[in-house]
C-alpha cells in the first residue's frame, strides 16, 4: 500500500489538535479508550491519535460519534477546537 502524502501541519493546527485531544481524554475520566471508542464505533487507534493531537481534523461524524459517547455538546467540542484562531484582530478586540 503507498502512504497518503499529508501536508504538514501548521502550529496553529497542532495546538487546537493538542487542546480538543486534552478535552477529551478530560471527559472519558477513568473510562478506558477501548470502552469509550467502542460506544462512538469508532477504533481505539483514532480515538488515540485524536487524544494525542495525531489526528487535528477528525472527520465531522467521529467528533459528533464522540461527543455522544463522552456526554460532551458540540458547542462545547467547538469551542475547545476552535478559541485559538489564527490571528484575525476582529477576534482580538471583541472580548
Amino acid at each position: 500500500m503507498g502512504a497518503m502524502v499529508r501536508t504538514p501541519l501548521t502550529p496553529w493546527e497542532r495546538r487546537r489538535g493538542e487542546r480538543f485531544g486534552a478535552l477529551l481524554r478530560e471527559a472519558r475520566g477513568e473510562r478506558s479508550m477501548t470502552e469509550v471508542a467502542a460506544a462512538a464505533g469508532v477504533s481505539a487507534e483514532t480515538l488515540r491519535k485524536i487524544e494525542t493531537g495525531r489526528a487535528p481534523t477528525p472527520a465531522f461524524f467521529t467528533v459528533a460519534a464522540l461527543a455522544t459517547a463522552l456526554g460532551l455538546s458540540l458547542d462545547e467540542l467547538a469551542a475547545a477546537a476552535g478559541d485559538a484562531e489564527p490571528e484575525t484582530p476582529a477576534a482580538a478586540g471583541a472580548a
